[in-house]
């Protein structure tokens, strides 16, 4: 059933839960394309400012980071920011549970984008919440800067997990603090899936930094002066750095919603949640099908693309138009190796690496640029279009697509 906008008595009430690359990039996207007469957007978010996760590694290395507070972001686009931390979903009732420093409220809406994104993730692995550091978020990263600070020369910084977190952090903390000893170890090889030659290029930059690698090798427990491996051994350090993955938030695991094993929100090629047709989810938060038939991996790369798909497809039904559909791929994997160093590997639309590598400082111009990007694209959620407001003619959620 359907309705001309000049027939509606209310708006329609959109609330985006997360101000990340996904959240914030849909919400700014989203008014945009729907007139404001006809719309709410509310986008809540614990912290006052945007926090370019992508730089985590910089911030806890002491660089100073560009303060972006997401009310001036969002001054005079439609969008009203309110500072909150979400509690609960309801998902049949269509409420959210907030709250911040006058206490607990309650939110109603018409659509949901949920868009929490993920925290770091300990694996059950004893001592991992009481002794280890991270730089999943800003207070985090903040955290580990306090600590390195007061670590004195020789001492010992050892970086769990192997992936682009792991890697980042542990040559931007070699680059900066060249008196310390700086270690990684991880389950299985670090940067085993790039191309030959990135692969070289890392070698070389851990030699050029003087970091050890201990590969193969998992952690059973961390304790205040180290870890535990697998075999019962023990690799001594004065600060313990966790990237060893991410888990999605557990709200969305709490509610009616359709999750996968991983709690991430299932949704559509069109970021619907296919359960819930007037929920959507994007980035970290929800599990899509990527080009190739796999999910898509957690990370700035496909937030944004999501979060361009979730809110044209989501302006596109309330609007009556053609609703886009096209699934998402890859491109490349960047890795910045301190600040003058980085790998750039092309990839194919199915995340599988090509033979063309970019390093150095090229390398690092590219990642500074793309990290940049990144960021400019909340301002610019339609990357420089034409904004084109429409009017509201669909007021009724369509039912949701099977699963599957």
């Amino acid at each position: 059933m359907s309705t001309t906008a000049k027939e509606l008595t209310m708006k329609h009430r959109i609330v985006v839960l997360g101000a990340g690359y996904a959240g914030a990039i849909t919400a700014g996207r989203l008014a945009k394309r729907l007139h404001r007469d006809d719309v709410e957007i509310t986008l809540v978010n614990a912290d006052a400012d945007f926090v370019e996760r992508v730089r985590m590694h910089q911030l806890a290395t002491g660089q100073e980071l560009r303060n972006r507070p997401l009310r001036t972001i969002f001054e005079g686009t439609g969008v009203h920011v309110r500072r909150a931390r979400v509690t609960a979903v309801d998902a049949q009732r269509k409420t959210v549970a907030v709250t911040d420093e006058r206490g607990g409220a309650t939110l109603d809406y018409d659509t949901l984008v949920y868009a929490l994104g993920s925290a770091v993730a300990d694996f059950g692995v004893p001592g991992v919440a009481e002794y280890a550091h991270n730089v999943a978020g800003k207070h985090a990263a903040l955290r580990v800067r306090d600590r390195l600070a007061e670590l004195g020369a020789g001492a010992r910084v050892l970086v769990v997990g192997g992936g682009l977190t792991a890697i980042e952090a542990a040559t931007e903390i070699a680059e900066a603090r060249p008196d310390l000893t700086v270690a990684m170890v991880a389950r299985g090889g670090v940067g085993d899936w790039l191309d030959e030659k990135a692969q070289r290029h890392l070698r070389t930059a851990f030699d050029r930094f003087g970091i050890t690698l201990h590969e193969g090798v998992a952690v059973t427990a961390v304790q205040a002066d180290g870890v535990t491996t697998g075999a019962g051994g023990h690799l001594p350090a004065e600060m313990t750095i966790w990237t060893a993955g991410f888990a999605v938030h557990p709200i969305a695991a709490a509610t009616t919603l359709e999750v996968s094993e991983s709690g991430q929100i299932v949704v559509d090629g069109t970021m619907r949640s296919v359960s819930h047709p007037d929920v959507y989810a994007v980035g970290d938060a929800a599990r899509a099908i990527a080009i190739g038939g796999k999910a898509l991996r957690m990370g700035c790369a496909t937030a944004s693309p999501m979060a361009w798909q979730g809110a044209d497809a989501l302006a596109a039904r309330l609007t009556g138009r053609p609703v886009p559909e096209a699934p998402i791929g890859y491109r490349s994997q960047c890795i910045s190796l301190g600040r003058r160093d980085a790998v750039v590997q092309e990839v194919t639309p199915e995340d599988e690496p090509k033979t063309k590598v970019v390093t150095g400082r090229m390398g690092a111009r590219i990642k500074e640029l793309i990290c940049t990007g990144a960021a400019w694209s909340v301002r610019h959620p339609t990357l420089m279009a034409p904004s084109r407001r429409r009017r509201i003619v669909v007021t009724a959620a369509a039912p949701a697509p099977a699963a599957g």
